[in-house]
């Protein structure tokens, strides 16, 4: 028999990983329990198609007769920054002036995770913005779908218009409230 809670437990834990194609994923609990499962829908609910693997989230979950699953995604943190080369047009950037740059409403215009970058939209605006992978990571975010409603941090890198920060719309508007 199914332990369906009334008021389902709040659990801290790290992404496992996530595939988008598949649609779900595991989180690794920070309690040491078993792992849990996140689908892709639970994770749409809280405004993102995807998330970066070694994200810290926040999630509330049910036990049921095949496993521990999360039923509600309350927060999540990118992953710690891994040491690597970073991308040359947004290394020198004064982070401070790119995190009060102002989040622009976009679409993803398409992204192809193989080739590590793809194009969005600015409402209103005729050109492309650049998005790579690092700065999906970054955000934490690890894919994006063509059609996707994003809020993004836009600079002007050396070959054009690039994000420097990209989130979910939807998670952009409830941090956008909360301030």
């Amino acid at each position: 028999m199914s332990e369906f809670l009334e008021h389902p437990e709040s659990v801290s834990g790290t992404v496992k990983w996530f595939d988008p194609v598949k649609g779900f994923g595991f989180i690794v609990s920070g309690d040491e329990g078993p792992d849990i499962l996140l689908h892709v829908n639970v994770l749409r609910n809280f405004g993102q198609s995807s998330v970066a693997d070694g994200s810290d989230v926040t999630v509330r979950i049910q036990k049921t007769e095949r496993g521990v699953q999360a039923v509600e995604v309350l927060t999540i943190q990118p992953p710690a920054l891994v040491e690597s080369e970073p991308l040359a047009d947004i290394a020198e950037l004064d982070q401070d002036a790119v995190a009060n740059a102002p989040l622009e409403p976009g679409r993803v215009k398409w992204f192809d995770k193989g080739k590590g970058f793809g194009f969005a939209n600015i409402f209103g605006a005729p050109e492309d913005v650049f998005l790579h992978v690092e700065v999906l990571r970054r955000s934490g975010l690890s894919d994006l779908a063509p059609g996707e409603a994003l809020a993004m941090r836009v600079i002007d890198g050396k070959r054009g218009r690039m994000a420097a920060e990209v989130q979910a719309w939807e998670a952009a508007l409830t941090k956008d409230a909360d301030d």
